[in-house]
């Protein structure tokens, strides 16, 4: 059986789903047709439905819990890998002040941005771009920038500075690990297919956690110009216990999370199922 995934070409997910889409693990039978996107676009296709299992940003999950469920497996969790937000050093204090400052921010349904709204409630101009154009954004002096991914480790390179860390805001206000993105399955399959999709992937990591810390030509190819210290770096942050399996502390942290959407967004409609059940298809008829 076929099936579209989707998911970045970041290192953390090319190195999650690295033996899942390249068969270097029995995939049971499913064979997945692979779409590389940044996280927005992956976001938005998950709005419309686009693709069978998609890596997305958990503060885009509430919008889309009444097409897809959340697999165990996947997930980017943890603490001291939140969004940076951060400013040129060149700017004023009027500039910078971040009540009235402009703020690039990667993508509108994200978990960076639903965290920084969540520390600046008050912050209102803000400009919606790829998380990789936000660096250059700030560079140009047009405001500030919330960064994620590899940008947390150049953007001190590039003479930036950081005002606060987005993630130990989260942290400290309610003492989970950050829910930062997870993969989703359609509900419309049978929960015996959803539960062995997240198998597989949690298969999938755990063969590329045998071989780590060497990186595969599949990670260097997809990481662009970023050096093999990047990418291990970016690995180490986002690839843990969490993403083998949330747990019930990861799971109760994505709760956490929809729960902070909830009470800012009236419209939400919670959902009973977030998560891909644990129970055996036998176990779930009765």
């Amino acid at each position: 059986m076929k099936l579209t995934l989707g998911f970045s070409p970041c290192p953390n997910d090319t190195f999650i789903f690295d033996a899942l889409v390249n068969k270097k693990i029995d995939t049971e039978g499913f064979d997945f047709e692979v779409v590389l996107e940044d996280v927005q676009t992956l976001n938005q296709w998950a709005r419309e439905g686009k693709l069978d299992i998609t890596k997305l940003s958990y503060g885009v999950l509430p919008l889309v819990l009444d097409r897809y469920i959340t697999l165990n497996s996947g997930s980017a969790l943890g603490a001291g890998v939140g969004p940076l937000l951060i400013a040129n050093p060149k700017l004023s204090d009027v500039e910078t002040n971040i009540e009235y400052a402009k703020i690039a921010i990667p993508g509108q349904n994200t978990t960076a941005h639903l965290l920084f709204s969540l520390a600046y409630p008050n912050a209102t101009n803000k400009v919606f771009l790829r998380y990789d154009e936000i660096e250059d954004f700030v560079l140009a002096n047009k405001g500030l920038g919330v960064i994620i991914h590899e940008n947390r480790f150049t953007y001190q390179d590039k003479g930036l500075i950081k005002i606060n860390d987005l993630g130990d805001y989260w942290e400290k206000e309610t003492g989970n690990p950050i829910p930062l993105g997870g993969i989703v399955i359609r509900r419309e399959y049978d929960l015996a297919m959803q539960q062995k999709v997240d198998a597989l992937i949690r298969k999938s990591i755990e063969y590329a956690f045998s071989n780590y810390p060497a990186l595969t030509d599949y990670i260097r190819t997809h990481a662009q110009e970023m050096s093999e210290d990047v990418m291990r770096k970016h690995i180490d942050l986002y690839v843990n216990n969490y993403s083998i399996d949330l747990g019930e502390r990861g799971r109760f942290a994505v709760n956490k999370l929809l729960k902070v959407y909830a009470k800012t967004n009236l419209k939400f409609n919670e959902y009973p199922e977030i998560f891909v059940s644990r129970k055996s298809t036998a176990d779930a008829v009765k």
